[in-house]
């Protein structure tokens, strides 16, 4: 049996080794156009940035050493220009020396991957803009940088490379600016959740320009790039484009693969095509997002790495499928940590699915152990069936292992209750005896059982202010006197059963605290005694966060202590 693989890289490495496992007697060929395999392409803004010294480092397997391991022909400079299913021949072209072969296969395996968009801006085509997407281009920023000593970056879009780009530019000495189309980055988290995230950026003097598209880049050549966004026209040294990639499947589509709306290419569970013997994985491929159910581009390593092993399997006789991707996804951004998994907002609304959400702000580890650090939780879940959806969690320390928690949950279909339950270790340094994964549980069922009902940061604001209904910051008074939401008073909790009499009981109360848990306790009192309380999920924390960044362009308030 003969296998060609087209694309080298996470899903086509992974899809050529597995090959190799299952099958001494294969003959593998693998073609890859750029210089380099199974390259760590995460690891790519940290070069620049100098937290990765060596070059080496960013590749995690050489043409070589794969050669000699997996007995695996790798063809690198090595371009896919035709494939012909009926034949099952593929043209290929040598990119060093021009010339053209033919190579028959039995199996083929297309693994393009995705490239960066490059929006039609005019001035792109600067010799000063670039994007980030391969060790080529890795190569040529660091080289820019040592050689021409910019003092500032432009970045075009705020995604995870755009975040993850300004951190490192910034520590290679440039002054940065983010400019983001939308209302916030990072686009899998929800706007709520993002806030804390553009405040750190500021307090990291990275300037956030948020809802501004890029109109046009002035190349004055011995002068800085002019860029002109909707508002106004910043002047940098350099700029990086950051906006997104689409999948590369025109090789696919002219050789009549099918390819959806996106143009990613179509398969079934097994990685199969419409041709029998084509697999397609990686970025490339339209995937089933395994919350909502939807048609989803996601494209991710491990998922990639996931696919080109199944692939390899149903090539060898072996029965196994995809189940899904649910992306899945942490991001270092200084000291902070971003983790999203599952459905977002956004996303369980456009597959039609009834929600209910609620928020936590829990410590890393036991509050009176030192350096415990407050982390923002978001999670959503089914109402009929009560299926954890999603979470996001931004913070410092402790937000990765749970995300990971969180995330395996929703793999084995875990009721959001189902938290609540689960035994995780706990020791003063590294938890606390009620962890965060347990606290989303206990509110949610909570919420579920209808012990408490919840409000939420965006109703605020449209409760009237006319007496009809009872307001309540059941904070400190000191906490009171640096910031209240208008129309609210203050009772202390621990003052609130003695000044009951204060409260009038035909009247609905919506309470609030600091993060939505001492509110809760007064609910619970407020109940008992006849009243119908609602509490402020997330509390004055959460609600100050996202007004502030809705009201000012830049604050410098958020620490990670």
């Amino acid at each position: 049996m003969k296998v060609i693989i087209i694309g080298g890289v996470a899903g086509g490495a992974a899809a050529a080794a597995r090959l190799r496992r299952l099958s001494e007697q294969a003959e593998i060929l693998l073609l890859e156009r750029g210089g380099y395999i199974s390259f760590a392409n995460c690891g790519l803004p940290y070069y620049i940035g100098g937290e990765i010294k060596d070059k080496e480092d960013l590749t995690l397997q050489t043409p070589e050493s794969f050669r000699k391991r997996f007995r695996i022909d790798v063809r690198i400079f090595h371009e896919a220009i035709k494939i012909d299913p009926e034949r099952k021949t593929v043209r290929i072209q040598d990119k060093k020396s021009g010339e053209e072969y033919t190579e028959s296969y039995d199996k083929l395996i297309l693994s393009p991957g995705a490239e960066p968009i490059r929006p039609p801006i005019p001035g792109t085509d600067s010799d000063r803009v670039f994007t980030l997407r391969s060790i080529p281009d890795t190569l040529k920023i660091k080289a820019y940088i040592e050689k021409a000593k910019p003092r500032s970056a432009v970045i075009v879009g705020g995604g995870y490379i755009g975040v993850e780009m300004a951190e490192n530019l910034q520590k290679a000495g440039l002054d940065v600016t983010i400019a983001e189309l939308s209302d916030h980055v990072i686009a899998p988290l929800d706007s709520d959740m993002a806030a804390d995230v553009h405040r750190y950026l500021k307090t990291q003097d990275i300037r956030l320009l948020l809802g501004q598209a890029v109109r046009e880049i002035r190349d004055g050549r011995d002068a800085p790039l002019q860029i002109a966004l909707d508002s106004q026209t910043l002047s940098a040294d350099m700029v990086l484009l950051c906006t997104g990639v689409r999948p590369e499947t025109g090789l696919a589509a002219d050789c009549g693969i099918t390819c959806g709306a996106r143009g990613c290419i179509l398969t079934d569970r097994r990685m199969q095509t419409n041709f029998p013997d084509i697999y397609a994985v990686g970025d490339a491929v339209q995937v089933r997002d395994f919350a909502t159910g939807a048609p989803a581009f996601i494209p991710l390593a491990g998922p990639a790495a996931k696919e080109g092993r199944i692939a390899a399997d149903n090539i060898c006789g072996l029965d196994s499928e995809y189940e899904g991707t649910q992306g899945s996804s942490v991001l270092k951004l200084f000291d902070m940590t971003i983790a999203t998994t599952g459905a977002n907002e956004r996303t369980a609304a456009a597959a039609g699915i009834d929600y209910d959400k609620t928020y936590l702000y829990s410590a890393s580890h036991a509050s009176y152990y030192p350096g415990a650090a407050n982390m923002s939780i978001k999670a959503l879940w089914e109402k009929d069936s009560q299926r954890l959806l999603g979470a996001q969690i931004v913070g410092f320390d402790g937000v990765d292992k749970r995300m990971d928690v969180l995330a395996a949950a929703i793999r084995l279909g875990a009721k959001v209750t189902d938290l609540a339950v689960l035994e995780l270790c706990y020791a003063p340094p590294y938890g606390s005896a009620k962890d965060p994964v347990n606290m989303i549980g206990f509110v949610a069922e909570n919420v579920i059982t209808g012990k408490v009902k919840q409000f939420f940061w965006h109703d605020v604001n449209a409760l009237p202010r006319d007496g009809s209904v009872t307001l309540l910051d059941v904070r400190t008074e000191a906490e009171a006197g640096r910031g209240r939401i208008d129309g609210f008073r203050n009772i202390p909790l621990d003052t609130l059963r003695e000044r009951l009499s204060e409260l009038p009981r035909d009247k609905p109360i919506y309470v609030h605290c600091h993060s939505g848990l001492r509110s809760y306790i007064a609910c619970r009192i407020l109940t008992g005694y006849g009243y119908d309380c609602y509490n402020l999920a997330g509390g004055f924390r959460l609600y100050e966060s996202v007004m502030h960044e809705k009201a000012v362009p830049d604050v410098s308030c958020l620490t990670g202590k």
